[in-house]
């Protein structure tokens, strides 16, 4: 008997399991997420900026400037909280990875309430109500992404 009849079962052995560990793990999907959204809020703010947008918003009578850091920080701990926590209930129930990405989706599109009433000019409110959508967006894609991996 040649040893080509002999099917080499180790390689397939191998390729299966590297398959299985391909893709982004939780960390590599939290931090492309985070990373992604501030990525693009900051974008959205230098286009404002850029546009004329005061970038001012007006409450209580006291003026609170949007900045470079409160983009990436409005933009980051939203998304690393809301996503850990979906993450790790994965870890207990997996379809908590599905209910996490339409409840957080939703959330953060249900916050654009909050811009599109506050006493700014139409660009500051535009470019807050974009902002906001790109969290809903980046929740959304991010939980896929680790979905996907999972399968």
């Amino acid at each position: 008997m040649s040893s080509s009849a002999v099917p080499d079962s180790g390689s397939s052995v191998q390729a299966a399991s590297s398959a299985r560990g391909s893709g982004f793990g939780w960390w590599k999907v939290l931090v492309t997420g985070a990373v992604g959204a501030a990525v693009v809020n900051l974008i959205v703010f230098a286009v404002a900026r850029q546009a004329g947008a005061s970038l001012v918003v007006v409450d209580g009578g006291a003026e609170h400037p949007i900045t470079v850091g409160g983009v990436i920080g409005s933009s980051v701990v939203p998304l690393v909280v809301g996503l850990g926590a979906a993450l790790l209930s994965a870890l207990w129930k997996p379809v908590f990875l599905r209910i996490a990405q339409y409840v957080g989706s939703g959330l953060a599109l249900l916050s654009v309430a909050g811009p599109l009433s506050a006493a700014a000019d139409g660009g500051t409110v535009a470019a807050l109500s974009l902002m906001h959508i790109t969290l809903g967006v980046a929740v959304f894609t991010t939980l896929e992404l680790h979905r996907r991996r999972r399968r």
